[in-house]
Formats: structure tokens, C-alpha cells, sequence
């Protein structure tokens, strides 16, 4: 594991795989962004992570990148299938709502709504 100045791992293995010690977050989080090619700088800001903590996920991902890598697309794999398995838990919800008229007083906004989805399509 990548240690800090006092000794103390930075990078650790959880319930939840390798972590950034005394955070929720984990090295896919990191890995995401990496895969990307995002500076170290925007990482730090998005993850609300300091330098130090930022340079030991960088550096263990680099050292160990082969068996990062390896767990990551299993960690991507195991999330599609989440999403694909609730996706199929909720198709039949999922269309009632979207069969239910609008509640009134909403038409303003819904309007706005039309008007903001289009400007995106185009």
C-alpha cells in the first residue's frame, strides 16, 4: 500500500476494494477520471481529495496498474449488470409513470423543460 509521510497507508483494501484511507472513495472512483485523461488538478476537485491523497492514488494506480486495471473493468462489468438487472426491475413502473398524465399547474414548466431538451438536440 502507498504510505504517507507519518506511516500510515494512504491507499487500503475495504469491503468496498482498494480505498483512499478515511474516504468513501475508491480507486475506480479515481480510475474514471484517469481513463479519461484528466489532470491530477480536476481529479483533486471533483473528489474533494487533497494533493498528498491524490499523488498516492495516481502513483499506486501507476505501480500496480495491471491488477488496478483488472479489478476495474470487473467493477465496471459487475455495475452494468446492476443497472441492466434494475433497469429490468423497473421497466414495467418505470412506463406506468410515464403513461400518467401531468399533475396540473405544471404546464410552465413542463414547456420550459420541452424548450431546454430541444436546445440540448441541437
Amino acid at each position: 500500500m502507498t504510505l504517507a509521510s507519518n506511516d500510515q497507508a494512504i491507499i487500503i483494501r475495504t469491503e468496498r476494494g482498494l480505498t483512499i484511507s478515511g474516504t468513501r472513495i475508491t480507486l475506480y472512483d479515481v480510475m474514471d477520471y484517469v481513463t479519461e485523461h484528466y489532470p491530477s488538478k480536476f481529479i483533486r476537485a471533483m473528489l474533494g481529495l487533497t494533493d498528498e491523497q491524490v499523488n498516492a492514488a495516481l502513483s499506486y494506480i501507476e505501480t500496480y496498474r495491471a491488477e488496478v486495471e483488472a479489478e476495474y473493468r470487473l467493477v465496471l462489468k459487475e455495475a452494468e449488470e446492476l443497472r441492466q438487472y434494475y433497469e429490468g426491475q423497473n421497466r414495467e413502473r418505470t412506463a406506468r409513470i410515464a403513461s400518467k398524465p401531468p399533475k396540473p399547474g405544471t404546464e410552465a414548466i413542463r414547456a420550459k423543460l420541452q424548450i431546454e431538451k430541444a436546445a440540448l438536440l441541437n
